[in-house]
């Protein structure tokens, strides 16, 4: 059943993933407003509250009716929808794509442990309920191959409506900040995080641009020779000291590392 999987994935390669019409320059933490609809796998994943929606955590499409998240962003108690085509949250500007996302569509990985985020397995999988449509506004992310590390320093963004510093407020436009990957062997000195990563985990900043709550589940976004741009991490955790604490890079899911769980999910439902 697996392999029936892979000319679905090539078929998303040929329709132009991770090409973006808009290009991106160069508030995540320190960053900077992207250039409108210059990451168009980026979702906003919002749940229902008091009869309204609002955003919780960020998100990719990596499929026409698959969206890419972090396992922590998910309850099952709570209602979902997927917004595609999002730039500006205070207002509607014709591109966005409402889609809900029906009960029992929400695939958290099974060895997530809810109450241990550093136990890693942080990443979840929604099915739409339709399929989006692709357009300028709307495209599918490029996931990397299977066991791919980036090197130490290897230059990516951070994407999303996370808080602009810690405990401040949720920007209205998307927002990018460059972060550069930090191996896991810097990563786990003892004055960083300790050896608390895994190698099923990146790291990325560290200094004065980080993620932040609201930033959860989005891509961290790295641009390979081929000139396309790859989904590598999923952001999952910043340090207790805050958002952008000194030799406390912001933690991902390494999608790399999921592949294998991806495509089977995918092809059994």
């Amino acid at each position: 059943m697996l392999s029936l999987l892979i000319p679905v994935l090539l078929a998303a390669g040929a329709s132009g993933c991770g090409q973006p019409v808009y290009s991106p320059n160069a508030r995540v933490v320190n960053g900077e407003d992207a250039v409108p609809h210059s990451w168009p796998w980026q979702i906003s994943l919002q749940y229902e509250k008091d009869g309204e929606f609002r955003h919780t955590c960020g998100g990719s499409l990596i499929a026409p009716q698959w969206v890419m998240t972090a396992a922590h962003c998910i309850s099952k108690s709570r209602k979902y929808k997927v917004v595609l085509g999002e730039y500006d949250m205070s207002k509607e500007d014709g591109s966005e794509q409402h889609i809900p996302i029906n009960e029992g569509d929400l695939f958290v990985h099974p060895r997530w442990i809810s109450i241990c985020a550093a136990c890693g397995n942080d990443i979840a999988l929604l099915k739409l309920s339709r399929p989006a449509e692709l357009n300028d506004d709307v495209e599918l992310a490029c996931l990397p191959p299977a066991g791919e590390i980036l090197p130490n320093e290897y230059p990516c963004y951070i994407s999303g409506w996370g808080r602009l510093y810690t405990n401040g407020p949720l920007p209205d436009k998307l927002q990018q900040a460059v972060l550069p990957v930090v191996d896991n062997e810097h990563c786990n000195q003892k004055d960083w995080w300790g050896g608390v990563i895994r190698q099923s985990m990146i790291c990325a900043g560290g200094d004065i641009r980080a993620g932040c709550n609201g930033d959860s589940g989005g891509p961290l976004n790295c641009q390979a020779t081929d000139g396309k741009w790859y989904v590598h991490g999923i952001a999952s955790f910043v340090s207790a000291l805050g958002c952008n604490a000194l030799k406390k890079p912001t933690v991902f899911t390494r999608v790399s590392d999921f592949d294998a769980w991806i495509q089977e999910t995918i092809t059994k439902n």
